[in-house]
């Protein structure tokens, strides 16, 4: 799958998703920077981004795109979320939500202060009303957040900010939310728990090998 901001480069036989780097000459945790077409890719790797695994392991569409706004939970240090800017480029946004102040500081200096399109919230993935700085409704919800209640915190903040037929993708841990039960099993709870919140599923994937016990859904209201 291509958008204008991934293309598929072959690198020692093996193709690898890449995003056209909005920041040339500038990487943001150790990735390789390669020229196409004239032009400078990060090469984006699966074992350091879910999103990149969901890419390899066959994710239908991309719903993020040029111009995209994205409401991202669970920010970390930035590794997808300097991806996710590159896709979405100048004409597109993304609200990075990051609790953790080491971690945020991180997120800010690596990604946030060079990326325009980037903006930091320090603030609780459970308290969407307290985001002063996120305006408008997005068109994509990503949800990256190790917490057993993760499905209910990130159906909280589509209520609040996801436009009417807008797409979440949500991670889902399988390990934070029930460490005793079978993984597909709890990825299938959470699945049934978005249908009854409205949300139509349409792509489940299981992320092995490169996250363990790790899921993703891709889903719409």
């Amino acid at each position: 799958m291509e958008n204008d901001g991934i293309r598929w480069i072959s690198v020692a036989g093996e193709k690898h998703a890449a995003t056209l780097n909005l920041v040339p000459g500038n990487n943001v945790y150790g990735e390789k920077l390669v020229k196409y077409d004239g032009e400078e890719y990060r090469l984006w790797d699966p074992f350091r981004s879910k999103l990149a695994g969901s890419l390899k392991k066959g994710l239908k569409k991309m719903p993020i795109q040029n111009g995209t706004k994205v409401l991202y939970l669970g920010a970390s240090t930035g590794t997808t979320v300097s991806h996710v800017s590159d896709i979405v480029g100048n004409s597109g946004i993304v609200f990075a939500v990051e609790p953790a102040t080491r971690v945020a500081r991180d997120l800010i200096e690596n990604v946030a202060s060079k990326r325009k399109n980037v903006v930091p919230v320090l603030e609780d993935a459970r308290r969407p009303q307290s985001y002063f700085s996120v305006f408008g409704k997005v068109d994509v919800v990503y949800c990256d957040i190790a917490q057993p209640d993760q499905t209910d915190i990130a159906i909280a903040n589509c209520n609040a900010y996801l436009k009417p037929g807008g797409i979440m993708l949500l991670l889902v841990k399988t390990q934070s939310i029930d460490v005793t039960r079978d993984p597909n099993a709890v990825i299938a709870q959470e699945a049934k728990k978005l249908e009854k919140a409205g949300f139509t599923i349409e792509q489940i994937l299981k992320l092995e090998p490169f996250d363990k016990d790790h899921g993703m859904i891709y889903c719409f209201k």
